[in-house]
């Protein structure tokens, strides 16, 4: 389930269905894989409904090391990172950080 938001991108698209940043046709997608994180409560569960292997779940490097990430759309940059913890996601962002 998702806890916590870690910006107002990822917020304003998991409860509003819209949002200002991200690009207009990646919101289906982004919307469908926040939907799946809030209804699992493992990485194994996420990555096997979360359509792989376009999913690319991994985990992030350096000052985020205690982070994952997963693809929105991987030619644009744009993912999904999150904190998981006590099969809960939390900090939750979409953003391009490429």
């Amino acid at each position: 389930m998702i806890k916590e938001f870690g910006n107002k991108v990822a917020f304003d698209l998991f409860h509003t269905g819209k949002t200002k940043k991200l690009p207009f046709d990646l919101w289906k997608r982004a919307l469908f894989l926040l939907d799946i994180m809030d209804a699992v409560s493992s990485l194994a569960e996420l990555q096997r409904k979360g359509f792989p292997p376009s999913l690319r779940l991994h985990k992030l490097k350096g000052d985020r090391k205690n982070g994952f990430a997963i693809d929105i759309n991987k030619i644009s940059g744009w993912r999904i990172t999150f904190v998981f913890r006590d099969s809960d996601f939390y900090d939750v962002k979409i953003e391009n950080y490429h």
